[in-house]
């Protein structure tokens, strides 16, 4: 395949960025896209330009590293994380936009790679258990009824990836934070903190400059990892019970 790019260029968080239009060739369709990237970087810098930085780790879909906006859609044309999408899903002759997550919150650092730190405040804030459980307890110890377990696994499986957030007009992290949230509210083992964690991390949340969710779905369709819409939800009925009990402290 021979393909067109125009890729994101920007030297660093406060210079100005544009697109930058390049020429691969000799692309095989089973290539993965972070692949196709390589191929061009090779070129890039046996001619001694500055190779395209972008985020990746894993290349399984599993760490969530890789946050490339590919035509206008997070992660591109098919629903899963940029490094498992491959170049069949596109066509001899194409012309691909690729962009860095676009988010107030996400300032970019450098060229595709933006800083996600924001997500790891959120987590700080409350998206962890501080019960001393000592050695490792037996596996049916904590007895999990079945529907709970299949909600927090559901929910467990964010990757933290951003799609979400660059897919929703807003640029809102409500199901990033709800799926966090919801995780671990649910489980036994979350109920001491389980107010404080919704306040704590929602709170979080806005101060880091996300915008306000108006359930436009885009997030849940962007999701690589299939999170609900319905996530979102819950956690609004997490954060209301919360604040109640406060009220009445």
């Amino acid at each position: 395949m021979r393909l067109t790019l125009r890729v994101w260029r920007q030297r660093d968080t406060d210079a100005d960025g544009a697109m930058s239009t390049y020429e691969v060739d000799g692309i095989s369709p089973d290539m993965s896209f972070l692949e196709m990237l390589d191929t061009l970087n090779e070129e890039l810098i046996l001619r001694g330009d500055d190779p395209v930085a972008f985020d990746h780790d894993c290349r399984e879909g599993i760490c969530g590293a890789c946050s490339l906006v590919i035509n206008g859609d997070a992660h591109g044309p098919e629903r899963t994380t940029s490094c498992q999408l491959h170049m069949r899903s596109f066509r001899d002759g194409d012309t691909i936009d690729v962009e860095p997550w676009r988010a107030a919150a996400f300032p970019v650092v450098k060229d595709l790679v933006v800083d996600r730190s924001a997500f790891d405040r959120i987590i700080q804030a409350g998206g962890y258990v501080t019960a001393p459980t000592g050695a490792a307890p037996e596996a049916h110890a904590t007895p999990v009824p079945k529907p709970d377990a299949d909600y927090a696994f559901e929910h467990a499986e964010c990757i933290g990836c951003g799609a979400c957030v660059a897919a929703c007009p807003n640029g809102a992290a409500m199901l990033f934070t709800s799926a966090k949230v919801n995780h671990l509210n649910v489980l036994p083992q979350g109920a001491p903190e389980r107010e404080t964690r919704v306040l704590d991390m929602v709170a979080q949340m806005d101060e880091e400059g996300f915008g306000g969710c108006t359930l436009a779905g885009e997030c849940a369709t962007a999701c690589p990892k299939g999170i609900p819409l319905t996530s979102i939800t819950g956690m609004n009925r997490e954060w209301l019970r919360a604040t109640r009990k406060a009220a009445k402290r």
